[in-house]
């Protein structure tokens, strides 16, 4: 199902209305939808490397709103939707310790969730679930998915097409070093200066 799904995605990207289905992906994924919207982001920006920054706006917009949707869910409809999103995903379980991680970390937990392949759907409706203050969530979430676009759109734009192989290949260890070297960069701050 998974990979009929990801197929239709990569559709999108001949479509003429590509720029809104990737919009509309975005949207989607930070809230309930499995495929990242990565995947039609790369094809549109391998596509037209010179937009790949617009391509990257047009998902953090969708992403950050999307995610508010999610927050939502989880503030007001957890029982009857949010519920049901995370045990698809298989963190029902896990929903208590996403909690203890608010609880500590606040921005922290929704920032690496953003930028990491962590299933951001599940962070945002926890978010509303634990009444997480809504202004730094959204600000934890902008900026956190505009660095995982804009990483992904600069690259292409950098690098051209050939770059694509090695984003979709290493996406997942590129994500978490950036976020151990952002993550100690703050560290290293607090404590030595």
């Amino acid at each position: 199902m998974l990979r009929r799904l990801y197929d239709w995605v990569l559709r999108w990207a001949e479509s003429p209305h590509s720029v809104w289905a990737l919009f509309g992906l975005s949207f989607a994924e930070a809230s309930f939808f499995p495929i990242p919207p990565d995947v039609l982001l790369i094809a549109l920006a391998v596509g037209k490397p010179s937009r790949a920054f617009t391509y990257a706006w047009v998902c953090s917009l969708g992403s950050l709103l999307g995610g508010i949707v999610g927050y939502a869910i989880g503030y007001g409809f957890m029982a009857s939707i949010g519920e049901k999103i995370v045990a698809f995903y298989g963190f029902g379980d896990k929903v208590a310790y996403i909690g203890s991680l608010y609880q500590q970390y606040d921005a922290w937990a929704v920032a690496i969730a953003g930028f990491t392949p962590i299933p951001y759907k599940v962070f945002t409706i926890a978010a509303g679930m634990f009444n997480i203050d809504f202004g730094v969530f959204a600000l934890a979430s902008l900026v956190s998915r505009s660095a995982r676009f804009f990483a992904v759109g600069g690259l292409i734009y950098l690098f051209g097409p050939g770059i694509k192989s090695f984003i979709d290949r290493y996406f997942n260890l590129l994500a978490v070093v950036f976020t151990i070297l952002l993550v100690g960069s703050f560290i290293l701050l607090k404590y030595v200066f």
